[in-house]
């Protein structure tokens, strides 16, 4: 049975999906919700690189974030691409992102090293020589893990300041 989402409810507000996928693919970071085994929502920041529906993430190879995937693996993913606060107007220019889907923990290390080279060109893609001797370090002694994040659902939206403003732009 497919899940069912909310509709977002400022529709004149929402991006498309294409502008929706591309503020995700130039995100450098965002925050990663999941639900722990205490029961209790837990929120971490984390650099991201997004590729073909999936959103990637790597990490030490225990902790509070791990535990909490192997116990749900049904999450949200926030990035906030702009934020421009205009004080005089009382409201800001915001660009947002909010998926949904499942995440698992990779622990095979092909897959590890296929993900991690994802990420690597994303942030280092001038330093393939450092990023491919870092992941082969990290893979061999067991010192990572990456996490796979499949969406199921994405809404982009913008603030009516920031529709305004490129509005304007594009008419200009």
């Amino acid at each position: 049975m497919a899940e069912e989402f909310r509709k977002m409810r400022r529709n004149e507000q929402l991006l498309s999906q294409a502008e929706t996928l591309g503020v995700l693919n130039k995100a450098t970071s965002g925050v990663l919700a999941l639900y722990d085994e205490s029961g209790y929502p837990y929120a971490v920041p984390l650099s991201c690189a997004y590729d073909d529906g999936y959103i990637y993430f790597h990490c030490a190879p225990t902790g509070h974030k791990l535990d909490a995937i192997r116990h749900c693996d049904k999450a949200s993913f926030c990035v906030i691409a702009q934020d421009d606060v205009l004080p005089d107007k009382l409201t800001s220019a915001y660009l947002s992102v909010i998926a949904f889907g499942r995440v698992c923990v990779i622990d095979a290390p092909e897959e590890q090293k296929r993900i991690a080279r994802i990420i690597g060109e994303k942030f280092s893609a001038d330093y393939r020589e450092i990023y491919e001797k870092a992941i082969e370090g990290s893979v061999k002694s067991d010192r990572m893990r990456c996490i796979a994040f499949k969406i199921e659902h994405v809404t982009g939206k913008a603030g009516r300041q920031e529709l305004a403003r490129r509005r304007c732009a594009q008419a200009n």
